[in-house]
Protein backbone atom coordinates (compact mmCIF):
# COMPACT_ATOMS: atom_id res chain seq x y z
CA UNK A 1 0.00 0.00 0.00
CA UNK A 2 1.17 3.30 -0.79
CA UNK A 3 1.74 6.18 1.56
CA UNK A 4 1.69 9.93 0.07
CA UNK A 5 2.61 12.37 2.83
CA UNK A 6 0.41 15.96 2.74
CA UNK A 7 -0.03 19.32 4.49
CA UNK A 8 -3.12 20.74 4.89
CA UNK A 9 -3.52 24.68 4.63
CA UNK A 10 -6.11 27.07 4.63
CA UNK A 11 -5.94 31.11 3.44
CA UNK A 12 -9.39 33.26 4.15
CA UNK A 13 -11.32 30.03 4.33
CA UNK A 14 -9.73 28.78 0.94
CA UNK A 15 -8.46 25.13 2.04
CA UNK A 16 -6.18 23.01 0.30
CA UNK A 17 -4.23 19.91 0.43
CA UNK A 18 -0.36 19.87 -0.21
CA UNK A 19 2.15 17.73 -1.65
CA UNK A 20 5.43 17.70 -2.20
CA UNK A 21 5.63 15.98 -5.63
CA UNK A 22 9.04 16.99 -6.49
CA UNK A 23 10.12 12.78 -6.80
CA UNK A 24 6.99 12.38 -8.39
CA UNK A 25 5.20 10.32 -5.81
CA UNK A 26 2.06 11.44 -7.22
CA UNK A 27 1.75 10.02 -10.84
CA UNK A 28 -1.23 9.07 -13.24
CA UNK A 29 -4.71 9.65 -13.01
CA UNK A 30 -3.81 12.92 -10.84
CA UNK A 31 -7.66 14.09 -11.62
CA UNK A 32 -9.11 11.05 -9.86
CA UNK A 33 -6.44 10.90 -7.04
CA UNK A 34 -7.83 15.27 -6.61
CA UNK A 35 -11.32 14.01 -6.43
CA UNK A 36 -11.05 11.44 -3.75
CA UNK A 37 -8.53 13.74 -1.55
CA UNK A 38 -10.49 16.08 -1.47
CA UNK A 39 -13.86 14.48 -0.73
CA UNK A 40 -14.84 16.00 2.62
CA UNK A 41 -16.67 12.94 3.81
CA UNK A 42 -14.13 9.87 3.02
CA UNK A 43 -10.77 11.70 3.09
CA UNK A 44 -8.87 14.80 3.86
CA UNK A 45 -10.89 17.45 2.46
CA UNK A 46 -10.47 20.53 0.70
CA UNK A 47 -11.46 22.98 -2.05
CA UNK A 48 -8.32 21.86 -4.00
CA UNK A 49 -5.13 19.91 -4.52
CA UNK A 50 -1.33 21.60 -5.06
CA UNK A 51 1.26 19.68 -5.87
CA UNK A 52 4.67 20.90 -5.52
CA UNK A 53 6.57 20.19 -8.41
CA UNK A 54 10.63 20.42 -9.34
CA UNK A 55 10.85 23.62 -12.07
CA UNK A 56 14.34 25.11 -14.08
CA UNK A 57 13.39 28.20 -14.33
CA UNK A 58 11.29 29.00 -10.62
CA UNK A 59 11.79 27.75 -6.99
CA UNK A 60 9.46 25.47 -7.67
CA UNK A 61 6.24 24.66 -10.31
CA UNK A 62 2.74 25.34 -8.99
CA UNK A 63 0.14 22.81 -9.52
CA UNK A 64 -3.55 22.91 -8.87
CA UNK A 65 -6.24 20.21 -9.27
CA UNK A 66 -10.15 22.03 -8.19
CA UNK A 67 -11.88 19.22 -6.24
CA UNK A 68 -13.76 17.93 -9.23
CA UNK A 69 -10.73 16.80 -10.69
CA UNK A 70 -10.29 19.38 -13.19
CA UNK A 71 -7.07 21.31 -13.38
CA UNK A 72 -6.59 25.05 -12.98
CA UNK A 73 -4.39 27.37 -14.28
CA UNK A 74 -4.33 29.81 -11.49
CA UNK A 75 -5.10 29.87 -7.75
CA UNK A 76 -4.91 32.87 -5.65
CA UNK A 77 -4.95 31.92 -2.32
CA UNK A 78 -3.52 28.83 -2.96
CA UNK A 79 -0.63 30.23 -4.51
CA UNK A 80 -0.32 31.97 -0.89
CA UNK A 81 -0.37 28.62 0.81
CA UNK A 82 2.26 26.73 -1.33
CA UNK A 83 4.18 30.01 -0.68
CA UNK A 84 4.18 29.17 2.96
CA UNK A 85 4.27 25.60 2.54
CA UNK A 86 7.40 26.51 0.39
CA UNK A 87 8.93 28.51 2.63
CA UNK A 88 8.12 26.38 6.02
CA UNK A 89 9.59 23.29 4.51
CA UNK A 90 12.70 24.96 3.32
CA UNK A 91 11.72 24.26 -0.70
CA UNK A 92 12.24 27.82 -1.27
CA UNK A 93 13.54 31.03 0.51
CA UNK A 94 11.16 33.77 1.55
CA UNK A 95 11.08 35.49 -1.44
CA UNK A 96 10.51 33.36 -4.05
CA UNK A 97 9.16 32.53 -7.63
CA UNK A 98 6.44 30.01 -8.64
CA UNK A 99 5.57 28.49 -12.09
CA UNK A 100 2.10 28.41 -13.14
CA UNK A 101 -0.05 27.57 -15.87
CA UNK A 102 -1.29 31.15 -16.16
CA UNK A 103 2.69 32.28 -16.19
CA UNK A 104 4.95 33.00 -13.34
CA UNK A 105 4.27 34.32 -9.79
CA UNK A 106 6.33 35.79 -7.20
CA UNK A 107 5.84 35.39 -3.65
CA UNK A 108 7.21 37.15 -0.76
CA UNK A 109 6.59 35.46 2.87
CA UNK A 110 7.04 37.11 6.44
CA UNK A 111 5.38 34.49 9.20
CA UNK A 112 1.46 33.97 8.09
CA UNK A 113 1.58 36.65 6.06
CA UNK A 114 1.92 36.30 2.25
CA UNK A 115 2.22 38.73 -0.46
CA UNK A 116 1.92 37.20 -4.08
CA UNK A 117 2.42 39.43 -7.48
CA UNK A 118 -0.11 37.75 -10.08
CA UNK A 119 0.34 37.81 -13.54
CA UNK A 120 -1.36 40.71 -15.30
CA UNK A 121 -5.23 40.52 -15.84
CA UNK A 122 -6.34 40.13 -19.35
CA UNK A 123 -9.30 39.78 -21.52
CA UNK A 124 -11.09 42.66 -19.59
CA UNK A 125 -14.42 43.29 -20.48
CA UNK A 126 -16.94 46.32 -18.60
CA UNK A 127 -20.00 46.90 -18.59
CA UNK A 128 -22.15 44.04 -20.86
CA UNK A 129 -25.00 42.36 -19.86
CA UNK A 130 -26.32 38.83 -20.22
CA UNK A 131 -29.91 36.98 -19.84
CA UNK A 132 -30.85 34.87 -17.22
CA UNK A 133 -34.76 33.89 -17.63
CA UNK A 134 -36.60 37.08 -17.74
CA UNK A 135 -33.67 39.03 -16.14
CA UNK A 136 -31.26 40.63 -17.37
CA UNK A 137 -27.63 40.77 -15.44
CA UNK A 138 -24.96 43.83 -16.02
CA UNK A 139 -21.57 42.27 -15.70
CA UNK A 140 -17.82 43.27 -15.45
CA UNK A 141 -15.01 40.28 -17.00
CA UNK A 142 -11.56 39.70 -16.03
CA UNK A 143 -9.01 36.90 -16.24
CA UNK A 144 -6.65 37.38 -13.25
CA UNK A 145 -5.23 34.11 -14.07
CA UNK A 146 -8.99 32.38 -14.64
CA UNK A 147 -11.64 33.68 -15.83
CA UNK A 148 -13.87 35.94 -13.06
CA UNK A 149 -17.52 37.43 -13.92
CA UNK A 150 -18.14 40.52 -11.39
CA UNK A 151 -21.70 41.57 -10.88
CA UNK A 152 -22.22 44.18 -8.03
CA UNK A 153 -24.98 44.44 -5.72
CA UNK A 154 -26.75 46.37 -3.18
CA UNK A 155 -26.16 43.92 -0.45
CA UNK A 156 -23.80 40.33 -1.28
CA UNK A 157 -25.79 39.13 1.55
CA UNK A 158 -29.35 38.71 -0.24
CA UNK A 159 -27.66 36.71 -3.17
CA UNK A 160 -28.45 33.55 -4.50
CA UNK A 161 -25.21 32.81 -5.05
CA UNK A 162 -25.51 29.00 -5.52
CA UNK A 163 -28.55 29.47 -7.89
CA UNK A 164 -27.45 32.71 -9.73
CA UNK A 165 -23.89 31.52 -9.40
CA UNK A 166 -24.34 28.51 -11.49
CA UNK A 167 -26.41 30.40 -14.46
CA UNK A 168 -23.50 32.32 -14.96
CA UNK A 169 -20.72 29.92 -14.60
CA UNK A 170 -22.44 28.21 -17.11
CA UNK A 171 -23.88 30.82 -19.22
CA UNK A 172 -23.47 30.35 -23.32
CA UNK A 173 -21.82 33.76 -23.09
CA UNK A 174 -18.40 31.86 -21.07
CA UNK A 175 -18.45 28.74 -23.25
CA UNK A 176 -16.78 26.69 -23.88
CA UNK A 177 -14.55 26.46 -20.59
CA UNK A 178 -17.05 28.61 -17.99
CA UNK A 179 -16.47 31.26 -15.54
CA UNK A 180 -16.01 31.75 -12.10
CA UNK A 181 -19.02 34.18 -10.98
CA UNK A 182 -18.10 36.95 -8.25
CA UNK A 183 -20.91 39.23 -6.48
CA UNK A 184 -19.62 42.48 -5.03
CA UNK A 185 -20.92 45.09 -2.57
CA UNK A 186 -19.05 48.08 -2.23
CA UNK A 187 -18.75 48.73 1.53
CA UNK A 188 -16.59 51.94 1.54
CA UNK A 189 -14.03 53.99 -0.48
CA UNK A 190 -11.91 51.16 -0.89
CA UNK A 191 -13.73 48.63 0.51
CA UNK A 192 -15.45 46.09 -1.28
CA UNK A 193 -17.91 42.57 0.02
CA UNK A 194 -17.13 39.70 -1.97
CA UNK A 195 -19.15 36.38 -2.61
CA UNK A 196 -17.96 33.56 -5.08
CA UNK A 197 -19.05 30.70 -7.14
CA UNK A 198 -16.00 29.02 -8.11
CA UNK A 199 -15.99 26.89 -11.36
CA UNK A 200 -14.22 23.20 -10.22
CA UNK A 201 -15.84 23.46 -7.13
CA UNK A 202 -19.36 23.60 -8.22
CA UNK A 203 -20.53 26.08 -5.51
CA UNK A 204 -19.40 29.03 -3.31
CA UNK A 205 -16.36 28.67 -1.46
CA UNK A 206 -14.90 31.15 2.20
CA UNK A 207 -12.99 32.87 -0.34
CA UNK A 208 -11.17 32.92 -3.70
CA UNK A 209 -8.23 35.16 -4.15
CA UNK A 210 -8.37 35.42 -7.76
CA UNK A 211 -11.74 36.21 -7.27
CA UNK A 212 -11.10 38.80 -4.96
CA UNK A 213 -8.35 40.77 -6.89
CA UNK A 214 -11.29 40.45 -9.87
CA UNK A 215 -13.62 42.43 -7.59
CA UNK A 216 -11.09 44.85 -6.95
CA UNK A 217 -9.91 45.39 -9.89
CA UNK A 218 -13.32 46.10 -11.59
CA UNK A 219 -14.07 47.91 -8.19
CA UNK A 220 -11.11 50.68 -8.87
CA UNK A 221 -12.56 50.24 -12.59
CA UNK A 222 -16.38 51.35 -12.15
CA UNK A 223 -16.27 52.57 -8.76
CA UNK A 224 -13.11 54.85 -8.95
CA UNK A 225 -11.14 52.81 -6.23
CA UNK A 226 -7.66 53.31 -5.58
CA UNK A 227 -4.92 50.66 -4.24
CA UNK A 228 -5.07 49.05 -2.26
CA UNK A 229 -8.60 47.39 -2.32
CA UNK A 230 -9.61 45.79 0.83
CA UNK A 231 -11.94 43.15 0.70
CA UNK A 232 -13.94 41.84 3.14
CA UNK A 233 -14.35 37.53 2.56
CA UNK A 234 -17.48 35.25 3.16
CA UNK A 235 -15.04 33.46 6.02
CA UNK A 236 -14.83 36.43 7.43
CA UNK A 237 -11.21 37.28 7.12
CA UNK A 238 -10.00 40.44 4.96
CA UNK A 239 -7.65 40.38 2.79
CA UNK A 240 -5.77 43.62 0.03
CA UNK A 241 -5.48 43.60 -3.21
CA UNK A 242 -2.52 46.44 -4.69
CA UNK A 243 -2.50 47.30 -8.54
CA UNK A 244 -1.08 50.16 -10.11
CA UNK A 245 -3.34 51.79 -13.33
CA UNK A 246 -3.24 53.10 -16.20
CA UNK A 247 -6.80 54.00 -17.67
CA UNK A 248 -8.42 50.72 -18.36
CA UNK A 249 -5.02 48.91 -17.64
CA UNK A 250 -3.52 47.52 -14.49
CA UNK A 251 -0.44 46.30 -13.81
CA UNK A 252 1.62 44.95 -10.61
CA UNK A 253 -1.21 42.99 -9.32
CA UNK A 254 -0.24 41.98 -5.60
CA UNK A 255 -2.88 39.89 -3.40
CA UNK A 256 -1.78 40.02 0.48
CA UNK A 257 -3.29 38.28 3.26
CA UNK A 258 -2.06 35.32 6.02
CA UNK A 259 -2.24 31.38 5.29
CA UNK A 260 -1.90 28.70 7.77
CA UNK A 261 -0.46 25.45 7.65
CA UNK A 262 -2.93 23.10 9.31
CA UNK A 263 -1.64 19.85 9.72
CA UNK A 264 0.71 17.14 7.80
CA UNK A 265 -0.68 13.91 7.80
CA UNK A 266 -0.52 10.45 5.87
CA UNK A 267 -2.67 8.80 3.20
CA UNK A 268 -2.56 5.58 2.01
CA UNK A 269 -3.77 3.99 -1.12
Amino acid sequence: MKQIKFTKAVATGNDFVIIDNRRAIVDGNIASFAKKICDRKYSVGGDGLLLIDNCKKADFRMRIFNSDGSEAQMCGNGSRCAALFAAVKRIAPPDMSIDTLAGMLAASVKGEMVKVKLTDPKEMRRGFSINIGKCAYKLDYVNTGVPHAVHFVNNVEKVDVSHLGSCIRNHPEFLPAGTNADFVTVEGPSSIKVRTFERGVEGETLACGTGSVASALMAAGTKNMSSPVTVHTRGGERIKVYFDRSGNRFSNVYLEGKAKLVFDGVIEL
